[in-house]
């Protein structure tokens, strides 16, 4: 992300990565975070990495490895799967939240299909 907008001290990027609103003053930081280059890979991190350590409790419980290994699975698997799930979904939530247009967090998909119905219809003659 680039610096030509204010960027949110550190304090200010961990409550807003736990949920909490930004200052209006940085709503294009929060479209470039939520819509700009990476922002799937960023939010998959944020949801999934911090869960890790309170899964490895299971390892504490007595028995075998793998008994520890699958309760983490178990939880784990379907977490990785919502989180893909609902990415466009949690997008649009954090732009309605910070004041912004929650059509934006699809804006790029909408410009890349105009561009190749565009391309589509100058190819076979429609356009």
């Amino acid at each position: 992300m680039s610096g030509e907008y204010p960027t949110p001290t550190l304090g200010q990027r961990l409550r807003y990565i736990t949920g909490a609103t930004l200052p209006s003053s940085m709503s294009q930081w929060v479209l470039e975070d939520l819509t700009g280059p990476g922002a799937t890979r960023r939010y998959l991190l944020r949801v999934l990495v911090p869960v890790i350590p309170p899964l490895c409790l299971f390892l504490l419980i007595p028995g075998p490895a793998w008994m520890g290994l699958a309760m983490m699975a178990l939880l784990y698997l379907p977490l990785i799967y919502f989180a893909v799930a609902l990415t466009y979904v949690f997008r649009r939530h954090r732009l309605a939240e910070h004041g912004l247009d929650p059509t934006l967090a699809d804006a790029r998909a909408r410009a890349r299909g105009d561009a190749e119905r565009r391309d589509y219809e100058r190819r076979h003659g429609r356009g």
